[in-house]
């Protein structure tokens, strides 16, 4: 059945997850519905510093957003952020570095930042495929660490900032890999048998539509999304994935539309009219399932991700200063 699943995504990538797919979905846009003005409007981006994350802090800035951008390189981030403020002429961009893989940092930086900032809406990119198995300093697997625990941490911090704002949204930035993967709370740190570290990423990436799913039961006053960009060429996937990105290098999506469907979420109103929690792309609601793949989990499973993600967060930020 995994070869089933793999071979649908990989035909159903083909068709609509290449730049092509991109061009076919976007006649049907409505170019109005982020024709918006966000200034007064706060957003934090995690890895933003290249990529998807840095395509839509680029597209919020030119709206007037005051971006915040979450990155874990203090060079390349500084680069970044001169990049964004050349480009847009907006002053509003702030610079954090965290490293989303490390869980006392993103306790610490959540706290101080609940201090000092408003938050309107939070974008989730920061993400890592390590293809081999590699331990934190906190001796966590570091896709976990970056793909979901950080994730989960980031956005329980900041949720009692997000509840006070009008149209507090917080938008995921998954893949369409998850489709090949039923949640498995077995092994969340992949520590059994063979590592595969295109599956484990695909895992975590199914962990996050659950988390979605479950954030927006829980918190009715914030719009939760997730969504797949597609296939970008972003530096992510030339180094992650070398094999793949040479073989479709000439059908890969730029990185602006990648982000496309992320800025959408992030600012048109039309977004919020849709129910919180889903999973999109292209701008449109997608399942979050195949035909036939018998990825679907019981609620039990889903509840208890949460509880063992909760488990693991307060357990470094008992230890995390302030």
């Amino acid at each position: 059945m995994s070869w089933y699943r793999n071979t649908v995504w990989f035909v159903k990538g083909l068709r609509e997850y290449t730049r092509s797919g991109y061009e076919s979905a976007s006649k049907h846009f409505n170019s109005a519905d982020t024709e918006v003005n966000v200034a007064g409007r706060s957003f934090l981006v995690t890895g933003a510093n290249s990529g998807i994350g840095k395509a839509t802090a680029i597209e919020i800035a030119r709206r007037g957003g005051t971006v915040h951008l979450v990155c874990r390189n203090k060079e390349r981030a500084e680069v970044a952020k001169g990049d964004i403020v050349t480009e847009t002429g907006n002053q509003n961009i702030f610079l954090h570095i965290v490293d989303i893989s490390n869980p006392k940092e993103i306790w610490t930086f959540a706290e101080k930042f609940k201090n000092e900032y408003k938050l309107n809406v939070l974008i989730n990119n920061a993400g890592c495929m390590v293809n081999t198995r590699e331990l934190t300093e906190e001796g966590l697997e570091k896709n976990f660490a970056t793909n979901t625990l950080g994730t989960y941490i980031l956005t329980t911090a900041l949720l009692p900032l997000l509840e006070k704002e009008a149209d507090a949204r917080v938008i995921t930035v998954s893949s369409g890999g998850m489709l090949v993967q039923k949640l498995n709370l077995s092994d969340l740190q992949s520590g059994n048998g063979p590592f595969d570290g295109t599956m484990v990423y695909a895992q975590n990436k199914r962990q996050q539509v659950v988390m979605t799913e479950q954030w927006a039961k829980a918190h009715r006053n914030i719009h939760f999304s997730v969504m797949h960009p597609g296939w970008a060429d972003t530096p992510a996937v030339r180094s992650a994935m070398p094999d793949f990105y040479q073989k479709m290098k000439n059908s890969l999506r730029t990185e602006a539309q990648g982000a496309d469907t992320v800025v959408w979420l992030a600012i048109s109103p039309e977004a919020t009219k849709l129910p919180s929690g889903l999973f999109f792309q292209d701008r449109q609601p997608v399942p979050t399932h195949l035909p036939l793949a018998s990825t679907h989990s019981p609620p039990e499973d889903e509840k208890k991700l949460m509880e063992m993600l909760e488990e693991f967060s307060q357990k470094f930020k008992s230890t995390s200063p302030g």
